[in-house]
């Protein structure tokens, strides 16, 4: 009889964590670009100003995940509680909005939720599944992005143009599969001590994710251009509806699809996978913003980004936990940070450009910058290879099924 990798109450653990951040971040952060042509028609919201509020809600993300950065080692179920609570409410008030200001400050503040549920998680997977399955347990909760992005396309494309009854019903799933969470880590507790983190953060950890944090920006601002304009440059080239929505529905199909690939990426070192998957986003941006006519490329490339775009978010998990294992929800936490610094920056840059030069060039930016990001990886391991690595010395990093040691090596992609 094959032995099962988890419990029944880590699979209700797992489940619900993936719905949390489903919620947090599908249904409630990331779908912002799925309504808002329905949103502008009706509100009057301009281009410009949606990219500006698209920018605030990554600045709020940052805050939120600033939080969890502090707390996540000693309460991250009070992290839960709060995100839950934060995003569900922020979704409620955009459904409930009367005119742009109240949605656009509705929709900032429901993004800190992301933002505080991802290193909460991170901390429970740590200390409730065992050492064995913590990359596949990380992989799967971390790909909640994709189903919940699925969730946001079907109830479009049962609601629309109702965008308000959407949103009501995303928030009120956040702050029901949070209390969902929160029971069954409060059953889980005891299984199993997770590492204790060490005090302080000494200078040598955050110069150890330099590497991580420059191409996390990088790709932070190049990805932007999808979540906030994916569905409008649809829509400019004449989609309707039902190929528009599809579209976004693809997209969390792809995201979706991480947890399939989970026993193949898990395999990979964080830096390679990097390498990869943003060399799929780059890809997929280039072609949905040049070709957006062509209806089964465009799918195909939503779905492709979905993909990309989350497995590297969970390279980001596993490239901190081989830095250091004991601070992975910190490093986590940080590394989103800077991921969605560079959203808030690459969402105003998108506005601007669609305003003065169209969605093309916008697009064509977005997948140069993502490029940069998938290249800087390799061109610094080529660089390091070259100024010979293993004369020094040095152990190469770990593969991710043995992360929980460190590398000597030293620091940087």
């Amino acid at each position: 009889m094959v032995k099962r990798p988890f419990s029944l109450q880590q699979r209700v653990l797992l489940a619900s964590g993936l719905g949390l951040i489903a919620a947090t971040y599908g249904l409630v952060r990331l779908a912002y670009g799925l309504f808002l042509p329905d949103v502008q028609r009706d509100l009057g919201l301009s281009s410009d100003s949606a990219g500006w509020i698209s920018s605030g809600a990554s600045v709020l993300y940052c805050l939120g995940a600033l939080g969890g950065f502090l707390l996540a080692a000693r309460l991250p179920r009070f992290l839960v509680l709060a995100a839950a609570l934060v995003a569900g409410g922020g979704a409620l008030g955009m459904a409930a909005a009367p005119d742009t200001t109240v949605f656009g400050s509705a929709s900032v503040i429901g993004s800190a939720g992301a933002g505080l549920a991802s290193p909460a998680l991170v901390r429970l997977v740590a200390e409730q599944v065992p050492d064995a399955v913590q990359g596949r347990a990380q992989s799967i909760v971390n790909a909640g992005t994709g189903p919940g992005l699925v969730g946001a396309g079907v109830l479009a494309l049962v609601l629309l143009p109702d965008w308000r009854a959407a949103w009501a019903c995303s928030g009120v799933f956040a702050i029901a599969v949070g209390s969902v969470l929160l029971s069954a880590s409060r059953a889980a507790d005891g299984h199993r001590a997770g590492p204790v983190p060490r005090s302080g953060t000494p200078a040598r950890w955050f110069a150890a994710h330099r590497g991580a944090l420059a191409v996390a920006l990088l790709f932070g601002a190049g990805s932007a251009v999808v979540w906030t304009y994916g569905r409008s440059v649809l829509v400019h080239a004449g989609a309707s509806v039902v190929v528009s929505v599809s579209a976004w529905v693809a997209l969390g199909l792809g995201g979706a699809a991480v947890v399939v690939t989970a026993r193949w990426t898990s395999r990979l070192r964080a830096r390679t996978l990097w390498a990869v998957t943003t060399a799929a986003v780059t890809l997929a941006v280039l072609t949905l913003g040049t070709v957006p006519q062509w209806t089964v490329l465009a799918l195909l490339s939503c779905a492709v980004f979905g993909w990309g775009y989350t497995a590297a978010t969970g390279a980001l998990i596993a490239w901190t936990t081989e830095i250091d294992a004991e601070r992975s929800s910190a490093g986590t936490s940080m590394l989103f940070v800077a991921l969605v610094l560079g959203q808030a920056a690459g969402a105003a840059g998108a506005g601007a450009v669609v305003t003065t030069g169209g969605y093309p060039a916008s697009f064509v930016a977005g997948s140069a910058v993502t490029a940069v990001s998938a290249a800087a990886v390799l061109f610094r391991r080529r660089v390091r290879a070259a100024g010979g690595a293993r004369s020094s010395g040095c152990t190469p990093p770990t593969p991710r099924s043995r992360r929980g040691e460190r590398s000597r090596c030293p620091a940087g992609p």
